[in-house]
């Protein structure tokens, strides 16, 4: 008798051999798309990888965070300061972003993490609001106004502009998938078991030994570090700051709950099927204004009422679809004398 454990099903393989040939049509969408294609795609990109970090968050480590902006606007100063200032290539500049994040986050977690429940959601608005005052009190970036990215470091990125935006896409679909990778890879770990068995309870899972606040802490830091670099990207692609548009709390966490909360929290693949629907919500409504706003606001509520697990988790339920399959399965194979 022999015994394996696999993570996946013969449907599960198929969904990643779809996954792996969308994959490579979409790393070669600079050869087939327009420029406002490869922006459009880079902002999905973008807002899944945003999203995906922030389920990681709220979903599987229970803190609540609004105010994942902060970290947003942190690496696009850095990316800034360090081309501006120091000279550094901005390509360069994106991971060197997300490692200041990371050092930002430790004291940062642990000032946050005395608080609880909604307490906790407000302290890190109120960090965000924080590093958004201090950002516009840096005059040599612009103050309040913002500014923009030197011709010379523009320059560096690539000589064509055309070079330039087949570079910055293909970053942004790497870190997409790259952030995906990582998620799975977590949650199949040790990590995601204690992640998950903090979701259910945390007494419980202290019990049975795992230590919450330092599994948090990590969770945390991780995702200041990766949001850092996808908002270096973000403005590094604009070739323009300012501290409102960089710890905007409505383009990066109000926008990004609302993608979470309809494509289904706790699950991988709700913030893809939610960034999906809130793309297409934004490209057919965002004319309308203010009613914009109140329609996103009403399809949530609707949806919630519906779906409380999000439309990505009424599919699972409904057919057993799983495109990141995270369960363990014990196979058993009884062997023939």
């Amino acid at each position: 008798m022999s015994v394996q454990v696999t993570f996946g099903t013969r449907a599960n393989r198929i969904g990643a051999a779809i996954g792996a040939i969308a994959f490579v049509t979409l790393a070669a969408a600079p050869f087939w798309g327009g420029r406002d294609d490869l922006q459009l795609l880079s902002e999905i990109y973008a807002y899944v990888a945003l999203a995906s970090l922030w389920n990681l968050l709220a979903g599987y480590a229970g803190l609540v965070s609004v105010g994942q902006q902060a970290y947003v606007g942190l690496g696009a100063y850095t990316l800034f300061a360090l081309a501006i200032l120091f000279g550094i290539s901005p390509l360069w500049a994106i991971p060197l972003a997300g490692f200041v994040a990371a050092l930002v986050a430790i004291p940062v977690a642990l000032l946050v993490f005395r608080l609880r429940g909604h307490y906790f959601a407000i302290g890190t608005w109120i960090v965000a609001e924080v590093f958004r005052l201090l950002a516009a009190q840096i005059a040599v970036l612009g103050g309040g106004s913002g500014t923009s990215l030197p011709a010379a470091a523009v320059i560096a990125i690539a000589p064509t502009r055309q070079l330039r935006d087949f570079t910055l896409y293909w970053i942004a679909l790497a870190l997409v998938a790259a952030v995906l990778a990582l998620i799975v890879l977590l949650l199949r770990s040790r990590y995601g078991l204690a992640l998950k068995a903090m979701r259910d309870s945390e007494l419980a899972a202290s019990c049975s030994g795992v230590d919450v606040k330092r599994t948090k802490i990590i969770v945390y830091i991780v995702t200041a570090l990766v949001t850092a670099m996808l908002g270096a990207l973000i403005f590094l692609q604009k070739l323009r700051i300012s501290p409102d548009a960089a710890f905007s709390v409505n383009d990066w966490t109000a926008f990004v709950i609302f993608i979470t909360v309809i494509g289904g929290i706790g699950r991988i693949e709700g913030p893809i099927v939610g960034t999906l629907v809130f793309f297409v919500l934004r490209q057919t409504l965002a004319e309308l204004g203010t009613i914009y706003l109140l329609m996103l606001g009403t399809i949530a509520i609707v949806i919630m009422l519906a779906a409380p697990k999000g439309i990505w988790g009424l599919i699972a339920e409904r057919l057993g679809w799983q495109l990141f399959p995270l369960e363990r399965r014990v196979l058993i194979e009884e062997r023939k004398a």
